[in-house]
């Protein structure tokens, strides 16, 4: 996600909230049981929350607006919060954390160009995609890979990878908008794209492994996303019907998860211990993080 100067919903000590709920999920090695955690940033004068990464570990990046709808990263680790800002950037998101707690993410700057970034044990170091008018970071691997999305010169935005010091552009077959967001150990990348079908913009997820790419759709959805990819191959994002709800694909088998009583529910990263983060909107259209761990694996 975008580092933002006002709080909008672009497709993204700690009060908790946990709510143990039986589901009956079928698909293999699922758990019968799991919990939502609320997660709220502590800082004064924050207005709401997103959680966009995890790593095994369950280190947790995200973001939160403050009273002037400016945006800023943060981690937590261990239950304590540390505020991530870029030097002198106008807004901050912090979208992923690799098991070595390398972060990845995005900042807009003076000029209100969007750049990504890698946090690396304390140094900050600008990602920009060649020619690009703007660049966003947005999940990170274990080996240091990152994706995200950029704008070309017309302005068309386009999903990359980042390997070794290489780009490559990642954009679906009919692909007018790419956004590549999550990347797992196997270098499986996954996201979401628009096409336009009969005239009308139509949202997919994918998938792009070894070099091919699969449409991720979920069923009677008018619009889906794929937002995070674990070693298992398990995909969690969101459908829409006329609302957001959090999404599963395991096994080729799709659920939703909705935070219970939210409006609107947003999976972002799921991790190896099938551990998920995302964010939800209550009923007073407020944003919240969530954790939602499943008992049992």
């Amino acid at each position: 996600m975008k580092a933002t100067t006002k709080k909008v919903w672009l497709f993204g000590l700690f009060f908790l909230i946990t709510i143990i709920l039986i589901a009956g999920f079928s698909a293999p090695g699922w758990a019968q049981s799991f919990s939502w955690t609320t997660i709220d940033v502590p800082f004064p004068g924050s207005t709401g929350t997103m959680i966009m990464g995890i790593n095994p570990a369950r280190d947790i990046v995200g973001l939160y607006w403050d009273r002037g709808g400016v945006s800023h990263g943060f981690l937590l680790r261990n239950g304590a919060f540390t505020n991530i800002d870029f030097p002198g950037a106008k807004g901050t998101s912090v979208n992923g954390i690799n098991p070595a707690r390398e972060i990845s993410g995005a900042y807009t700057d003076s000029n209100d160009v969007s750049h990504g970034f890698l946090l690396n044990h304390g140094r900050f170091v600008t990602i920009d995609v060649p020619n690009a008018t703007n660049t966003a970071a947005n999940q990170i691997s274990p080996s240091r890979e990152i994706v995200g999305n950029y704008a070309d010169a017309e302005g068309v935005q386009h999903g990359f990878l980042l390997s070794h010091g290489n780009f490559a552009t990642i954009d679906p077959p009919g692909a007018v908008y790419t956004n590549a967001v999550g990347i797992n150990a196997a270098g499986g990348i996954v996201g979401y794209y628009i096409a336009i079908i009969d005239d009308i913009e139509v949202y997919y997820g994918f998938l792009f492994s070894k070099g091919s790419y699969t449409v991720i759709d979920f069923p009677d959805a008018i619009g889906s996303a794929a937002m995070g990819l674990n070693p298992a191959g398990d995909i969690v994002g969101e459908n829409h019907d006329w609302t957001a709800h959090g999404a599963l694909l395991s096994h080729g088998q799709f659920m939703s998860l909705d935070v219970p009583n939210s409006i609107a529910t947003v999976n972002f990263a799921i991790n190896p211990n099938r551990d998920i983060v995302g964010a939800y909107l209550d009923g007073d259209e407020v944003w919240h993080g969530f954790l939602l761990t499943m008992g049992n694996h």
